[in-house]
């Protein structure tokens, strides 16, 4: 099937065309510009012009969105305007574009693509997935089935959120070299290990574009890969869930 996936995020809304058989982009991407206000009037507007002046799409939509979601309802927004919280996403995207959308935590979209096409193929057991970027957002699997929408990011360790320690923001703005990132980040591996006893861990965003400067540095009993999904993991994701509802 082929399914508009959408990912909203700080750099703007992004979308393409997807092939959800093979978890494959089939259009050229188009953008909005960065979100500097992300009420959802705002985010409406530009979900409208992405949709239905960018793409003229009419079919199924499938969503990545920056916070919880169950059942299309926004459940707490600690990236995104708290003016979202509480609303029905799927609702008031279908209204605006007037095609049926589908909404889901955008690295449990993430997760999903990498489950199914990229990393955790075949994948038994406790299978947790990391997007190690502006936040740090995950994804938690058994086998193949996912718990929604944890926050692992706003964990806490010794007083201070996991993504606070060791996010690519974090690393930037303290000038880290790669590594004390990656001592950081074996940090937040090591206390998942003690409370989740996953099978593997999946490391995404930036990161996983430079794992061999940071992973030669990280010692943790756990298996642990790089992301197979560059940007656009959450985009498929997304696609294979409203591919899904539509079936």
């Amino acid at each position: 099937m082929e399914v508009l996936g959408i990912d909203i995020g700080s750099y703007g809304i992004k979308g393409c065309i997807v092939d959800t058989e093979k978890g494959e982009i089939i259009s050229e991407r188009k953008s909005t510009p960065p979100l500097e206000d992300t009420t959802p009037h705002k985010i409406l507007a530009k979900m409208h012009q992405i949709v239905n002046k960018e793409f003229k799409w009419d079919g199924p939509v499938g969503c990545a969105f920056p916070a919880p979601v169950n059942k299309g309802i926004v459940l707490s927004a600690k990236r995104i305007s708290d003016s979202w919280v509480d609303a029905n996403a799927e609702q008031l995207f279908s209204e605006i574009t007037e095609n049926e959308f589908s909404v889901i935590n955008d690295t449990d979209a993430t997760g999903l693509a990498e489950m199914h096409f990229g990393a955790g193929q075949k994948q038994d057991g406790v299978t947790i997935v990391l997007t190690v970027g502006t936040g740090i957002g995950s994804s938690v699997f058994m086998d193949d089935r996912l718990l929604p929408n944890t926050e692992l990011g706003l964990m806490e360790i010794r007083g201070i959120t996991v993504e606070e320690r060791a996010s690519n923001k974090s690393r930037k703005e303290e000038g880290l070299r790669k590594k004390t990132w990656a001592k950081r980040l074996q940090l937040v591996l090591e206390h998942f290990e003690k409370i989740f006893h996953p099978d593997l861990f999946i490391l995404g965003g930036p990161l996983s574009r430079k794992a061999d400067k940071t992973f030669p540095f990280i010692k943790i009993n756990t298996a642990f890969k790089a992301a197979s999904f560059l940007n656009d993991a959450s985009i498929v994701g997304a696609a294979m869930v409203a591919a899904h509802k539509k079936s």
